[in-house]
Formats: structure tokens, sequence, C-alpha cells
């Protein structure tokens, strides 16, 4: 019979190592795994072989226009050509003139009139004619008991500016003086009243009020003067259109040898008013006046034309009526005609 089991043993040192077992089945495919990292860049390749052409572009739009080219060389002269037949005969033209093949008539001069209003208005220029500008009516200038007239026709009458002397005085010694004392300037009037009695005017406002205005007045129409010496004005030459008619003005003295005249036949002489006195003369002292021994002298009318020779001797006219119808002689100023 079996006895009591005993308790148990000591575990026993580990055995050694058995033999290898024979190789398992192979399991089943694992789930693919997360993609990798993009690698380094791998060395460059051979160039490749050119390729085909591609197909044309569409049409582009049209560019702008380019530059002018540079100017060609000069062609090699043709060879002369044969000598044509002898044309007819042609008809007889028309008598011809003696004249340039290139000659175009026209009127290309030009000629200044100056127009004096006697008055503080600035005249117009006649038809046909432009201003060139307008100004103050100077007769003439006295320096150092010397005179210088300005033709009351010419454009040096008129100046633009008033100054009681509008000039001045200088010396070898390179030093000049405006308003010498002695010095005078005389200008055309208006019909103002002169009362020879007052003491001189030395207000340049009030001066201005005595002093004629005047245009320089520009055309191609030639200008003169014509004097009848009778109290009827003339009728202009053949070819000629009156401007204006009025009284026959000679010339102006100041005291002692001092004074002016006009050309006869320059629009100058031909006042349109008849005022006495004409002139007022300034002073280089700066002030302006009338004086009683200024004279003025117009071409006399001459009744008797059968009695030539010295007209009027002894005649004394007085009075504006006596001398307007008896006294002064009437002008035309006339301008050619130029069609």
């Amino acid at each position: 019979p079996h006895g009591q089991k005993g308790e148990r043993g000591i575990p026993g040192t580990d055995g050694a190592n058995g033999a290898d077992g024979a190789d398992g089945a192979n399991g089943e495919d694992g789930n693919d795994g997360l993609p990798g990292q993009d690698g380094a860049p791998g060395a460059e390749g051979a160039k490749g072989e050119t390729g085909a052409p591609g197909n044309d572009g569409a049409k582009g739009p049209k560019g702008e226009r380019g530059e002018p080219g540079q100017k060609g060389l000069a062609g090699i002269k043709g060879q002369k050509g044969q000598q044509g037949d002898d044309g007819a005969q042609g008809e007889r033209g028309p008598e011809g003139v003696c004249e340039p093949d290139d000659y175009h008539p026209c009127n290309c001069d030009t000629h200044t009139v100056v127009r004096h209003s006697q008055s503080t208005e600035s005249p117009e220029c006649p038809t046909d004619y432009e201003s060139l500008w307008s100004g103050y009516s100077l007769v003439f200038f006295e320096g150092n008991g010397y005179g210088l007239s300005q033709d009351l026709g010419s454009a040096g009458s008129c100046l633009e500016e008033f100054q009681l002397v509008p000039f001045m005085q200088c010396s070898s010694s390179d030093v000049c003086r405006h308003g010498v004392r002695t010095d005078k300037s005389f200008w055309l009037a208006v019909d103002a009243e002169a009362d020879y009695t007052v003491k001189p005017m030395t207000s340049i406002d009030e001066i201005e009020q005595h002093i004629s205005r005047c245009t320089v007045c520009l055309g191609t129409q030639y200008i003169l003067a014509r004097h009848s010496f009778t109290d009827t004005a003339p009728e202009c030459p053949e070819d000629f259109s009156p401007l204006w008619e009025g009284y026959s003005y000679v010339m102006v003295t100041s005291s002692g040898v001092s004074g002016g005249g006009q050309d006869l036949a320059s629009s100058g002489s031909c006042l349109e008013k008849f005022y006495l006195p004409t002139f007022i003369e300034c002073l280089g002292r700066g002030t302006c006046a009338y004086y009683i021994n200024n004279l003025d002298y117009w071409l006399a009318q001459n009744p008797d034309i059968t009695q030539p020779g010295m007209w009027g001797m002894g005649n004394v006219y007085s009075g504006l009526s006596d001398i307007l119808d008896q006294g002064v002689a009437r002008c035309t100023v006339c301008a050619r005609n130029t069609a």
C-alpha cells in the first residue's frame, strides 16, 4: 500500500536547452506602414535631346509705326533721251506786257499819318488805317535858346507820355541835368480859355487838361496835304481821296529867335480845328502857361487871285469870324487810292 504523499521537494536545477523546433508557418501580411520622408535630390541628369518644333502661335497685334528711315542714296542719272519730233506751230499769243515773269502787283509800302484831336480825347484813325499808339501832341523843343520843331504829321509829334520838359541837357563832363530853367517844350493846345493874367499852372492834372491828344496811324496809302489859299477846302488830286479838311498851319514862334514850322506837304500843316492860341508853353521850372508873345503863323487867303504878289498887305482881321471868313486859308489831307 502506498503511503501518504510527501511534501513538495525543492526545485531542481535548469535542464539543458532543447533542440530548435521546426519553423512555424508564415503569418499573414501586416498593414502598410506610414510614408517615408522625401529622399535627398538626386544628381542632375544628362541633357535631353532637342524636342520637335512647336506649332505656330496666334497672330499678334499690329505694331506701332516705325521711325522714318534715312534718306536713300541719289539714283544714277539716266541717259539723255533722244530729241523729240518738232511740234506743230502754235497760234499767235496775246500782246504781252513788259514785266518780269514773277511780277505780282501789290501795294507793299506802308505810311504813317498822325491825327491831332486838339481836345483831351484821343482821335480815331482814318478809314483803312490802324492805330499804333496814342499820346500827347508835341510842337517843338527849346534848349539853351535853340529850337527843334516836330512835324505834326510825323510820329515824333505824338509822345506816349507827357512831361513838362521831356529832355535833359548833358555836358562833356559826364553830367546831365533834367529840367533846366531855360529849357522849354511847346504842345498843341485844346480849345481852352487862355487867361494871360493868371499865374502859370503848376498842377500836372490841370496842365494835362490843356494838352491836345493824338494818334499815330499806319496804312498803305500815300498822304499829302493841299492848300487852297481861299476860304474853301481844295479838292484832292486825281486818284486821291480826302481824309480830312482843315486850316493851313505854318509855324509857331516864342520869345527870341525860337520857333518851328511845318512841312506844307505834310498832314501836320492841316489842322482840323482853328484855335487861338494854338499851343501852350511849358518851362523847366515846372510850369505851363499861355504867353502873349507866343505867335502862330497860318497860310493866308488870297481873295483876288488876279493880283499876285503881296496879297493882303496891311489887312487886319479882328475877331474869330473875320479870321475864318477872310483870313486863314483852308486845306485838305489826301490819301492816294490803292485800287
